[in-house]
């Protein structure tokens, strides 16, 4: 149990700042998409944004369980492996929640795509992180 919070932990350090950086690179790469956070249907509220910085954290906690049950049944090596688990978890998880949030809110298709493209870096660097601190 020790290792999944140490690799939930590391893990949930360095989606953080790669939340944080993907965020404003967003903002710099694509303002026209970035323009559409001032919507309404976004809570911007300065209060939140701790929320916003913990959810890292939960992500790398429930991907670390689900690393320690499909890591032997991952092939290759360091880089692949860490490939594999992050298209598993974008697969699973945040494909059919993407497709929700576009199908049911008024959100354009660039700005779910951008949340897809981060969502599967996030699964990739998690599962590199979890390759080297629980393999």
């Amino acid at each position: 149990m020790k290792k999944i919070l140490i690799a939930a932990l590391v893990a949930g350090l360095v989606l953080l700042v790669f939340s944080i950086l993907g965020l404003y690179l967003t903002v710099w790469l694509f303002p026209g998409i970035a323009v559409q956070y001032f919507d309404p249907a976004f809570d911007v509220q300065p209060s939140r944004f701790m929320l916003y910085c913990l959810h890292p954290f939960i992500i790398s906690m429930a991907l670390s369980l689900f690393w320690v049950r499909v890591r032997k049944i991952l092939t290759g090596s360091f880089i692949p492996r860490g490939i594999e688990f992050g298209i598993m978890y974008a697969v699973i998880a945040i494909f059919p929640i993407m497709w929700m949030i576009y199908s049911a809110m008024n959100v354009s298709l660039a700005l779910v795509t951008t949340w897809f493209v981060l969502a599967i870096v996030q699964g990739i660097i998690a599962g590199l992180v979890f390759e080297k601190v629980n393999p």
